[in-house]
């Protein structure tokens, strides 16, 4: 899927504020798993005054390293898929879940640039992955356009709608 708005910090201060309000009025506590986004989601929703009540935490695992040690990423997912692809950000969001006292995750994954893209796996591609505890996971990949800011962006913003659409 491309999105093409780049959000603003206003943008993504009201999503995260819409996000939190339902969270809280569903019960539900969320937990991130991150990569190339590097804590940004976690950043977005903890901004809004009142997320104790509906954010758990938020895990930042850039490296293949920190992937399996913090979310239970298997070293052969890593090996035969690479660290961007649908199998590591569906093993992130699950392991999300299992490494904390959530309800509801969210995980992300992907190449923001400027280097580090393929013919295969370009700059902008990402992976988001969401689940609910005890249900099945999502996993959907982006082609993101711009500069790195440009793609953690619009992957922050594309994860947090995620979030919003698997509580409807």
């Amino acid at each position: 899927m491309t999105v093409a708005a780049v959000p603003d910090d206003p943008a993504l201060q009201a999503l995260s504020a819409q996000l939190g309000e339902r969270l809280r009025a569903s019960h539900h506590m969320l937990v991130t798993a991150e990569s190339c986004t590097g804590g940004w989601i976690a950043k977005a929703v903890t901004d809004v005054a009142g997320s104790s009540d509906w954010f758990d935490c938020g895990l930042a695992a850039y490296s293949y390293e920190a992937k399996q040690a913090l979310l239970g990423v298997r070293p052969e997912t890593l090996e035969r898929h690479g660290a961007v692809s649908r199998e590591t950000a569906l093993e992130m969001v699950a392991g999300a879940l299992v490494h904390s006292g959530a309800s509801l995750a969210v995980a992300v994954t992907g190449i923001a640039g400027p280097g580090g893209g393929t013919a295969d796996k370009p700059v902008g591609t990402v992976w988001i992955a969401w689940k609910r505890r005890g249900g099945y996971p999502k996993a959907e990949v982006f082609q993101f356009d711009g500069d790195r800011e440009a793609v953690r962006r619009q992957t922050v913003d594309a994860a947090l709608r995620g979030l919003g659409a698997l509580l409807d």
